[in-house]
């Protein structure tokens, strides 16, 4: 997915990006992708960030820590 991503927004073929790509190319855009989504899922939620996802025992765990 990252791949395309990339090939759609340099206007590039995927098989380009491949050869001319580093990983270091790779990882900033998974970071771009990833702060995207995250502006996209506030914008849905009328400005809140979202929760993260967390399992109830872990969150009771936190909620003990903070009342200790």
């Amino acid at each position: 997915m990252t791949i395309e991503t990339m090939a759609k927004r340099y206007k590039m073929l995927p098989s380009e990006v491949l050869e001319r790509a580093t990983t270091y190319d790779l990882y900033l855009m998974d970071v771009a992708m990833s702060y995207h989504n995250y502006e996209m899922q506030k914008i849905n939620n009328n400005g809140v960030a979202p929760a993260p996802d967390l399992t109830e025992q872990e969150m009771l765990d936190i909620m003990n820590k903070v009342k200790q």
